[in-house]
């Protein structure tokens, strides 16, 4: 008797995985990212039905930092979870890897969770959740981010910063006009920092800007030579 009940369980489990019309592709348990970056999990999703097929994915709950924002990303373009879901349509027997979500991580370090669901518009009994875990963690200290023949930039420390922060050089070439310069995301110029000969360090100040992300470039002779991420917290 047991033995058939058991047997039952399996051939009605067997028969709800088959009637299930769409796939989601494996994830991780955890994505890491760093401070200031946008960490995105691309989706997998696969029409099991010989008929086109319409997927709902909706957040059901969330736990983020004040900072921090999930996003919906078809097609690269991402765009702050909508109340309703997200629709997805998929062509018979398709698959599609198009689609992703996405945590902007924000302005500090921890860990931050998503829930969503994903449903067959036209049978909403049919669905999967998806647990998602964000592993936000803090830009490395001193990294050697330039070797040119002119000069050796180290990065910024620390990043994010609060009151001042401090960049190392090494002017190989005194005839190099070296400068910082610090711009807001809308490319505006906020600052700028001349890496003279003879020193090593160059103090930033940002006690007075607004809390964000900023932008700081190298100039050589007045021509642009990298850009880097400045996160500025209070």
């Amino acid at each position: 008797m047991r033995y058939l009940l058991w047997l039952a369980s399996v051939l009605i489990a067997g028969y709800d995985l088959s009637a299930q019309s769409f796939e989601l592709g494996a994830t991780q348990e955890v994505y890491k990212g760093k401070i200031g970056e946008t960490v995105r999990v691309p989706l997998k999703l696969t029409n099991r039905t010989g008929e086109p097929l319409s997927l709902i994915i909706k957040k059901v709950s969330s736990n983020l930092g004040s900072t921090q924002k999930d996003m919906l990303c078809p097609d690269n373009d991402c765009f702050t979870t909508p109340s309703d879901g997200l629709v997805v349509r998929l062509g018979p027997e398709q698959s599609l890897e198009t689609v992703a979500v996405a945590l902007e991580a924000g302005l500090a370090s921890g860990i931050s969770s998503v829930k969503y669901i994903i449903y067959n518009r036209s049978s909403p009994g049919e669905a999967v959740e998806l647990d998602l875990n964000f592993s936000v963690e803090e830009w490395s200290a001193i990294q050697d981010i330039l070797t040119h023949p002119g000069i050796v930039l180290h990065d910024v420390y620390p990043n994010p910063v609060t009151d001042h922060a401090f960049v190392k050089y090494d002017l190989i070439n005194p005839q190099l006009e070296a400068k910082i310069v610090i711009h807001n995301i809308l490319g505006n110029t906020i600052d700028e920092y001349l890496l003279p000969e003879g020193e090593s360090v160059v103090k930033i100040r940002t006690d007075a800007l607004s809390a964000g992300i900023y932008f700081y470039t190298l100039y050589l002779d007045n021509e642009g030579i990298m850009t880097r991420k400045l996160i500025v917290r209070k």
